[in-house]
């Protein structure tokens, strides 16, 4: 069979995102009361998802004093449904190939500044290989759309990144973000053992849409609404949403999110297992400054909104922001976070001071994977590459069975606890090791004594030994 890819077929299709719907509530709901937006908050805290008025009220609620109110529920709701601990990872950029036209990426293929590049497979052998030396374990490919990088070539890269072994090292989950796939498609990519299946949406509000999206297959804004749909039928239950922050007004992104999250819950009976949010960055041969942004204050109250509307839904905030805020919004309710990122196509192995040339948008935390965990610790988070929800099947509605009575905790503490002690006997600097054995030694102090305890007690000493890759 020949690359390419899928062929497009929208006939039946309909938007489940209602424009006038959204634009009337945040109308509706102007200036609303402080009981009203308590009531709203104490909702989110019995760990209940909101209805679209509901985030509404929290998107107007934006004067100082209301907002820190929201701040601060969101952080206690993080503590009630994730603890303490943040899920690390990084990005993998595979190709940069496109044949759309996106108008703020710098991929788009009018965009004569860009390095084009594809790695080999003996150039993402090493990759790979500098990625698990500094200590990752779980990673995101990030794939161009192009007839090259069709569900086969995917199928393949992923199988190729799971084959990888470096001293006690290995790439455990594989997450991707690539274009919409049809179904066949997508159970070839699932075959391969992928986590997560991310498809950014964009921008929600068709108009919008139209006039960044001029040519390609992703001008086709059906197509790509309902593409984890066709994921979910491919049987994926894992799937990432989210919208580039700052294309439009960011209070109906948020809101199309959510009501993503209600067309994913009510059709397949599990919402989205991440929603990212990433704000518009500059990019190489790119004008992104002609879109109205999002200022630091909105952005940090768009990620406790969609915390306290989602409680069991992973937030992923990502190196494009600067250090200062990223430190900041993290205890709001982020849950994933990436570290030591490069984006630049093969630029882990070759560190190639041109590498921006070969990259969809700048980032601005440029820390090491040890330098963020360090201060991570010193925080008093809990570093976690943990992986094994999605190894032993908790995934999907599975994995809602375990997290809405609250019992993540019960398995993601230990499991961050272990995958972070195999980093620091295998990859740490002295000054983290030092941070994270304290760290450490606070989590075990919190927890109560029991069965599960005395397992993880048992299980630390066998890391210490040596051991690896042990998971509840």
């Amino acid at each position: 069979m020949k690359p390419g890819l899928p062929k497009i077929d929208t006939e039946g299709l309909k938007s489940f995102i209602p424009e006038d719907e959204i634009f009337d509530l945040l109308e509706k709901t102007k200036n609303p009361t402080p009981e009203r937006v308590r009531e709203v908050i104490a909702r989110s805290l019995d760990k209940n998802r909101l209805e679209p008025e509901e985030m509404a009220v929290l998107i107007n609620a934006d004067t100082p004093e209301l907002a820190e109110e929201i701040f601060e529920g969101a952080r206690k709701l993080k503590e009630l449904v994730y603890g303490n601990r943040i899920v690390l990872f990084a990005p993998l950029y595979i190709g940069n190939d496109c044949v759309n036209n996106c108008q703020y990426c710098g991929f788009r293929c009018t965009n004569k500044e860009v390095a084009r590049k594809t790695l080999t497979l003996p150039e993402l052998d090493r990759e790979i290989e500098a990625l698990v030396n500094k200590g990752h374990k779980r990673l995101i490919l990030v794939y161009g759309e192009h007839p090259q990088y069709d569900a086969q070539f995917i199928h393949d890269t992923v199988k190729e990144v799971y084959a990888q072994k470096h001293g006690n090292g290995e790439i455990r989950r594989v997450n991707i973000n690539a274009a919409p796939l049809d179904v066949e498609g997508f159970k070839l990519v699932k075959s391969a053992g992928i986590g997560t299946y991310q498809i950014f949406q964009e921008t929600y509000h068709r108009e919008t849409y139209a006039q960044v999206h001029p040519s390609g297959p992703k001008s086709d804004f059906l197509w790509r609404l309902h593409g984890l749909d066709r994921a979910q039928e491919a049987g994926i239950d894992d799937v990432g949403i989210g919208a580039l922050m700052g294309l439009t007004d960011w209070r109906f992104e948020t809101m199309a999110l959510l009501y993503h999250t209600i067309h994913l819950e009510e059709r397949f009976k599990v919402g989205p297992h991440t929603i990212s949010f990433p704000r518009i960055e500059p990019a190489i041969g790119t004008d992104t400054g002609q879109y109205p942004g999002v200022n630091d204050f909105d952005f940090k109250r768009l990620v406790a909104i969609l915390r306290l509307a989602v409680p069991y839904t992973g937030l992923i905030l990502t190196c494009r922001e600067s250090v200062e805020l990223r430190n900041d919004i993290i205890k709001f309710g982020v849950s994933q976070i990436d570290a030591g990122s490069d984006i630049g196509v093969g630029a882990y192995s070759t560190k190639d001071e041109e590498s921006y040339k070969k990259s969809q948008f700048v980032l601005n935390d440029g820390r090491s994977l040890d330098q963020v965990i360090r201060e991570l610790c010193e925080a008093g988070f809990i570093p976690s590459f943990c992986t094994g929800c999605y190894r032993l099947g908790r995934t999907g509605e599975h994995f809602m069975e375990f997290a809405v009575p609250g019992f993540v905790k019960r398995f993601c503490t230990p499991n961050a606890i272990l995958t972070f002690l195999e980093y620091m006997e295998d990859y740490s600097s002295p000054e983290t090791k030092k941070a994270g054995m304290l760290q450490i030694e606070r989590e075990l102090e919190r927890m109560p004594e029991n069965d599960q305890k005395a397992k993880l007690v048992e299980r630390i000493a066998q890391v210490k030994q040596g051991a690896r890759d042990l998971y509840f």
